[in-house]
């Protein structure tokens, strides 16, 4: 359907000016949403009889309070009324600030050049189409949102008397509520939305019920929203393609070793420990952007963990076989592949703790065993998880409780629940910008290879998730020494004298860098803190080639986090090139490389190996 074109408006043509306020045809757009809801209608009859023919099974039933929210919407409301000149207060500025919009609006329809008091947050891409600068209603739609908005946030900011643990939570949940109501969120006040519904004759919103349908059958009656073209990638074939071999595996975790790319290798190989949440191929995703790539072609040796995605057969995996099936089984693999006694370590967030704790169980053991991790880097690892985040939002003993339940039954906490966990604390970027894509614009979504990664989380074994939520966040037993026992032996993390980097990211939402730095406080050896630009994911991998962000370096760490980046030194570019020459420097003399398979341990398969490629259902 061809466009119709906006009557240009003069300032003193009120008719006019009326209709350049509605950046649209209101009949054409009547026209197409009639047309639309005739064909959706028999499209929802349609699934509405296959969903009768499906036999849905939630383990665990559905709880009235899943998150546990009510406890702490009681006790916000409960300290909000308890100062009754402060709330008078707050609410005669959320007047004040109707008022001023009111006027401006006024003065604007009236041909005033108006300043906006309510502009969005740089980098807000909600608000990116002309229409809500240059058509007043929209303008006063946008503004009246943002104003609303940041008042709601305030007045819980501004709430005395809360605990930080419900001050998290209240914080957290009015910023869902308010994400949500976002008017970009809904159609007749996206004009992205209304251009495409009338210039389509609606049929974006036919599509886009097509694709809501297709995404509820997908996830068997729950949405999974579609983030990715999902046949567009291919582990093995265009991501994770790094030439190399399964060397060893077990039930647990298969261990890669790459082909070296120079003539000459370190003698001291590299082992990579991967948070088993998401898979290994994070580091792997195309060969420009390549962690595993970047080392090869440094002359490391590099081996890889890449854990099995558990189902109820490993459902009694503790937290203490994760160590030893993993990291102690992976060390050993090393030692027979290269012949090398010791090993550099990477462990990666999740990895990176577990990293930890076995640095200090070899300490604790007292026979030197740690002395076959010759150094330790730790990329965005919390070991002091006092203040963790909004992740500690979903974690309480009264939703523990509740998750373990629902284990007890699968023998595993699925994927899917954590995948939602994590992209709610991304609201706008990993759930509405794709329900407005998919469902209000109707268009499929984009190949990216970032987000199919996202997509292909794992399951977590009932033992070792029950355990791991309990004694690290809820206990915080790590930052404290003997608090956990493995097999007898303390655990004590101040212990560990291995010479350490630590990789955080300024706008890391699950490990945020300021708990990453404390637990960096606590090792007892030579430690170097780096802080990098942008969040956990693009914060960590982002290759010199990039000539993206930059990083901070201070060698003092016995200062707070704000001192200590207040006299950090910035530079430009990648944290990779810092590390490696901190690397090279731990790694020995050069050798001839090393072929996989050419020690004691021949070849299973070829990376990235069988358990990478199991999904989780």
């Amino acid at each position: 359907m061809t466009k119709k074109k906006t009557p240009t408006a003069t300032p003193t043509d009120e008719t006019k000016q009326a209709h350049q306020d509605l950046p649209f045809d209101p009949m054409a757009l009547s026209k197409s949403l009639t047309e639309a809801y005739s064909q959706i209608q028999p499209i929802m009859q349609s699934w509405m009889q296959k969903q009768q023919e499906i036999t849905m099974h939630h383990p665990g039933g559905m709880a009235l309070d899943p998150m546990n929210a009510t406890r702490a919407w009681v006790d916000f409301m409960q300290h909000l009324y308890s100062d009754p000149q402060k709330l008078t207060e707050m609410q005669a500025e959320y007047w004040r600030n109707w008022m001023t919009l009111w006027q401006d609006s006024a003065r604007r329809m009236a041909g005033e050049d108006v300043t906006p008091h309510f502009a969005p947050d740089k980098g807000d891409r909600r608000f990116k189409n002309a229409a809500w600068q240059d058509s007043a209603l929209f303008d006063f739609i946008k503004q009246s949102y943002l104003m609303s908005s940041r008042w709601m946030n305030d007045v819980v900011r501004k709430t005395e008397g809360l605990d930080p643990d419900t001050r998290r939570k209240v914080e957290f949940y009015t910023r869902q509520i308010v994400d949500a109501m976002a008017p970009s969120n809904f159609i007749l006040t996206n004009p992205d939305v209304l251009q495409a519904t009338i210039e389509s004759n609606g049929e974006n919103l036919v599509k886009g019920f097509q694709n809501l349908l297709e995404d509820l059958e997908r996830g068997r009656g729950k949405l999974q929203i579609s983030t990715t073209d999902y046949d567009a990638f291919k582990i093995g074939e265009n991501i994770a393609t790094t030439p190399g071999k399964v060397i060893y595996q077990n039930n647990l975790i298969q261990l890669i070793q790459y082909e070296p790319t120079t003539k000459d290798v370190y003698k001291r190989p590299l082992l990579i420990i991967p948070p088993w949440i998401n898979k290994f191929y994070i580091l792997d995703l195309r060969p420009d952007n390549s962690f595993i790539r970047y080392l090869l072609d440094k002359g490391q040796t590099v081996f890889i963990i890449s854990w099995a995605n558990p189902d109820k057969r490993l459902a009694m995996k503790t937290f203490a076989d994760y160590m030893k099936d993993g990291i102690l089984s992976a060390l050993d693999a090393v030692e027979a592949a290269t012949g090398e006694k010791d090993c550099n370590a990477i462990g990666y967030c999740l990895g990176g703790t577990l990293l930890t704790t076995a640095l200090a169980w070899m300490k604790g053991r007292g026979k030197g065993e740690e002395s076959r991790v010759a150094s330790a880097t730790f990329l965005t690892t919390l070991i002091d998880f006092e203040d963790a985040g909004d992740i500690k939002v979903f974690i309480d003993e009264e939703q523990l409780h509740a998750m373990e339940s629902e284990m007890s039954e699968r023998g595993f906490l699925a994927a899917q629940r954590l995948k939602d966990t994590f992209s709610l604390m991304r609201a706008n970027d990993l759930i509405w910008s794709f329900v407005v894509n998919n469902y209000l614009l109707g268009r499929e979504p984009f190949p990216f290879d970032l987000l199919y990664w996202n997509d292909d989380s794992t399951n977590m074994p009932a033992a070792m998730h029950s355990y791991y939520l309990r004694n690290m966040y809820i206990e915080n037993k790590l930052t404290r020494p003997g608090a956990i026992k493995i097999d007898d032996v303390p655990i004590d993390a101040h212990k560990i004298d291995t010479p350490a980097y630590f990789l955080s990211t300024k706008e890391d939402h699950i490990a945020p860098w300021m708990a990453t730095f404390s637990g960096a406080r606590i090792l007892g050896g030579d430690v170097q803190f780096t802080l990098a630009m942008s969040g956990h994911v693009a914060g960590v991998v982002n290759p010199p080639t990039s000539g993206k962000y930059g990083y901070w370096k201070n060698s003092n760490i016995t200062s707070s986090p704000d001192t200590w980046l207040a006299n950090a030194k910035h530079y430009e570019g990648s944290w990779w090139d810092d590390w490696i020459q901190w690397i090279e420097g731990k790694s020995g003399s050069k050798v001839p490389a090393r072929k996989p398979g050419g020690g004691t341990l021949k070849p299973i398969e070829n990376a990235p190996g069988s358990y990478v490629k199991a999904r989780a259902e």
